[in-house]
């Protein structure tokens, strides 16, 4: 599709590549809540969409899956239990902590839990921005619908077992704190070859710099997590995130903490720059130009997502020094001895 033009895109001027999403409303009940960031909210953002999401104690996310997206997390507070089942037939159940990360593979039913006696509080991406428009599929709301005949021979028990099911769709499901030591499932399970659980935070540093730091998950480290690479970006004052494109992949953005300045460079002569505070979501197309400075007086936290296993990108201040100086001289019209002074290696942050 991306040899599609795009409506959305190819205005004479940029659209927005902002929302405020912990401004919204979104799904409430009690004092848990679902936000997203999807293609109604932000049109721009059509590869990757987003939900910030809140379990208070004893509260569940129910069984479901989703049928056209991928699932990724990060957890920024509190306690999450998560089991899953895939098509082999095997389970994984997981606990993780702030800066664990998961990753559900498209179409594997899962459930999510708060555990202890404080709310938890996670980011979720999914590897396409129409994935809550096409649907969510919950448990509660697929039984709530078949006849009870039809329940009954399915799993051998009589229709009156069935008597006082949900009806509608749970989606939050609200009970007892789960015990600290996760229950084996009905049958006993087998762990699956692949983990679904990343504790991206309690690593090193992918990448350090004067003025910032970057952890990265993709494939390589993650082999489960095919579709989504994860990126946490740390910006002190005045640092910079340079110049660079993905030459495979949309960008998605929300603001930990902190401030950030953020512009995007679309071709014939479009420019547009976003300022972006804690909670808010950005979004830059796949090969677009974009930077992400801290304009703030306190270090920022960026958490990043690309819809690929794969990172890439290229930067600007790369692009000149794999360059000889007489090509940049014919092209910018100045003397070779001009980029003498330009960066001779890949600078990725700076301030």
């Amino acid at each position: 599709m991306n040899n599609v033009p795009d409506p959305v895109l190819s205005g004479p001027e940029l659209p927005t590549f902002k929302f405020e999403l912990e401004k919204s409303v979104g799904k409430v009940i009690g004092n848990s809540y679902g936000k997203e960031a999807t293609v109604e909210e932000l049109p721009i953002s059509k590869g990757i969409a987003g939900v910030s999401m809140q379990l208070e104690p004893g509260a569940m996310r129910e069984l479901h899956w989703h049928a056209t997206a991928a699932e990724w997390a990060l957890v920024l507070k509190g306690r999450v239990r998560t089991t899953v089942i895939s098509p082999d037939g095997t389970a994984e159940v997981n606990d993780f902590l702030p800066g664990d990360v998961w990753y559900f593979p498209r179409g594997h039913g899962h459930v999510l839990e708060c555990l202890g006696n404080e709310p938890c509080h996670f980011i979720l991406i999914f590897d396409n921005g129409y994935f809550s428009e096409f649907g969510t599929f919950s448990i509660s709301d697929w039984i709530g619908h078949v006849p009870p005949a039809l329940l009954a021979k399915n799993f051998g028990v009589p229709e009156s077992t069935f008597d006082g099911f949900p009806k509608e769709e749970v989606y939050f499901g609200r009970g007892a704190i789960p015990p600290e030591t996760a229950a084996m499932p009905l049958k006993g399970y087998t762990v699956p070859p692949l983990t679904h659980k990343y504790e991206l935070l309690s690593q090193p540093p992918h990448r350090t710099f004067d003025g910032g730091r970057e952890w990265r998950v993709d494939s390589t480290s993650f082999p489960i997590a095919t579709t989504i690479t994860g990126v946490v970006l740390e910006l002190d004052p005045g640092g910079l995130r340079v110049l660079h494109w993905h030459p495979t992949a949309d960008e998605w953005q929300y603001v930990v903490e902190g401030q950030i300045s953020v512009t995007m460079f679309g071709s014939h002569g479009r420019f547009r720059t976003e300022t972006l505070n804690a909670g808010d979501v950005g979004y830059i197309p796949q090969g677009y130009g974009h930077s992400v400075e801290n304009i703030g007086t306190t270090p920022c936290r960026v958490l990043i997502g690309f819809n690929t296993g794969i990172y890439q990108a290229i930067d600007l201040s790369q692009w000149i020094a794999g360059n000889p100086a007489d090509v940049l001289a014919t092209n910018f019209g100045k003397p070779a001895a001009t980029f003498d002074q330009f960066p001779k290696t890949d600078v990725f942050i700076t301030r």
